[in-house]
């Protein structure tokens, strides 16, 4: 992996999007933000996930790297993954793999989302490279369980 990758780090707030294929935006999830320039994608649970999807908050919940375009839409393009790890409740805490990347996204700033090169410390800039060699390798990477099935009052379109 080249390094630093541009990587776009992302509160979320339920699993299923991305898929178990690693398709990104198939429930239309950060929308254009999906269209940004980046290398990666790290997704992780907020604070509040959608009720039944309680066990995400706050850990790393999955990382994309190399994204490719696959489909266009209004809502911005649904993106397939060269290496896609998805980890959802298995995933260790954020504050464990990046304290301080934890601290800026849920105690400083409370932002829901930014890109790596905007971080203001390069401590952060070297976890989220740490988290992606991680991904990358392989190691250590924890399996989750299925993707939960949609209830019928579940929509069709992610609310993120």
């Amino acid at each position: 992996m080249k390094s630093p990758l541009k990587t776009l780090i992302y509160k979320r707030t339920h699993r299923g999007d991305p898929d178990d294929s690693g398709r990104f935006g198939i429930n239309h999830c950060m929308g254009r933000v999906r269209g940004y320039d980046f290398e990666a994608v790290i997704g992780v649970g907020g604070k509040r996930p959608d009720r039944g999807h309680e066990e995400i908050a706050m850990k790393v919940n999955w990382i994309g790297i190399g994204p490719e375009k696959v489909v266009e839409t209004k809502k911005g393009p649904v993106l397939q993954f060269e290496i896609f790890r998805r980890l959802d409740e298995v995933g260790p805490t954020l504050q464990d793999r990046a304290p301080e990347l934890f601290s800026y996204m849920f105690v400083e700033k409370h932002v829901r989302y930014v890109l790596s090169q905007n971080l203001p410390k390069e401590e952060m800039q070297r976890e989220v490279q740490r988290l992606l060699r991680w991904a990358e390798e392989g190691k250590n990477i924890p399996k989750p369980g299925p993707i939960p099935a949609k209830k019928k009052n579940d929509s069709a379109k992610c609310g993120c």
